[in-house]
């Protein structure tokens, strides 16, 4: 796990990211069993364990606007976490949950790093997570931080790259809704490249996948994942298909139903209807969404948010004399 505690900020080439991927994607097979660690045989306490478990639940199991807040102490548990992993000390099972814890904490604090666009740092705090969950064996957690990385890609004008991934996450992953998710970002990626067969395609399959039951829990990596996110991502793919008014409609109608805790994904989405409005030629509702969404970012400090309003400035600026837009500008540009 020291990929995740002593990040190296530097640029993750796609090539090494892509055989990362491709390494994870192939099953492994059974290798002769490791030397026990010199103390396997007399582990510590699980106490300690406990305790960074309870702490790990209460500090993300939060209202967004509050864990974003609190990313020094996650930085601290996931510190705790793999001081204890270094140190060997721990029977096959009580490391099997210091690995799980590892792997959540790198996943939240690899998000906190995207959102204020330290995307190197981020990468490899993910990358760190990926090596938990193989220690694990645990594949859809894998997909998931996998997923992740192809998020970043995309974010990042990278929809080659996102696709790679995602193709790589669902050779492997097994949970109905993992697959919907990974499904549903497989088409954002393809919709960025103008292919509206595949981005048909992938969403048709993360609509059915969404509704398939399970007997297994829903893995962490997706637990919050709705059919509020279903239908605005599949709006905001048909949208980069040129479907304006259906993609329009999937966007108001997956807001309605977002929990209020997940505030800051309710700002990401008014960015998503603002352009909708855009491509509809309504600047004046397009301006009063680009505000709420600029508005909460800059409340809760969620900078991704922000950058997402700035880079609609660019069409807003077309309707110069429009209720809400000259504002809107300044604020932006401010």
């Amino acid at each position: 796990m020291d990929h995740s505690r002593r990040v190296v900020v530097s640029a993750i080439s796609t090539t090494a990211l892509l055989t990362l991927a491709g390494t994870w994607a192939q099953p492994s097979h059974p290798t002769a069993p490791l030397p026990k660690p010199p103390y396997a045989t007399n582990p510590i306490d699980g106490d300690e364990i406990d305790r960074l478990e309870q702490a790990t639940a209460l500090f993300t199991n939060r209202a967004t606007e509050n864990r974003m807040r609190t990313v020094a102490v996650l930085e601290a548990l996931l510190q705790s976490v793999t001081d204890l992993l270094d140190e060997r000390r721990h029977g096959p099972r009580d490391t099997a949950r210091l690995h799980a814890l590892a792997a959540k904490l790198a996943s939240e604090v690899g998000w906190h790093r995207f959102d204020l666009g330290r995307h190197a740092e981020a990468a490899r705090y993910w990358i760190g997570g990926l090596h938990s969950t193989h220690e694990l064996g645990d594949i859809d957690a894998g997909a998931g931080l996998l997923s992740d990385l192809a998020y970043q890609a995309s974010w990042r004008s990278r929809p080659h790259t996102a696709a790679d991934l995602l193709r790589r996450a669902l050779s492997r992953a097994r949970h109905p809704a993992a697959q919907s998710l990974l499904q549903l970002r497989l088409a954002r990626a393809v919709a960025a490249l103008g292919d509206r067969t595949g981005t048909l395609r992938a969403l048709t399959a993360a609509e059915k996948l969404a509704s398939v039951p399970a007997a297994d829990p829903v893995p962490g990596f997706c637990s919050w994942y709705s059919t509020a996110d279903l239908a605005v991502d599949s709006g905001q793919a048909l949208l980069d298909l040129g479907d304006t008014r259906r993609a329009h409609q999937l966007i108001r109608e997956g807001q309605a139903e977002l929990p209020a805790a997940r505030i800051k994904t309710y700002g990401v989405f008014q960015t998503y209807q603002a352009r909708s409005y855009l491509e509809l030629g309504e600047p004046e509702q397009a301006a009063a969404a680009a505000t709420e969404a600029l508005d909460l970012a800059l409340r809760i400090g969620a900078p991704r948010c922000v950058e997402l309003v700035r880079e609609l400035s660019p069409r807003f600026e077309k309707f110069p004399t429009a209720e809400g837009v000259p504002e809107l500008l300044a604020r932006a540009a401010a």
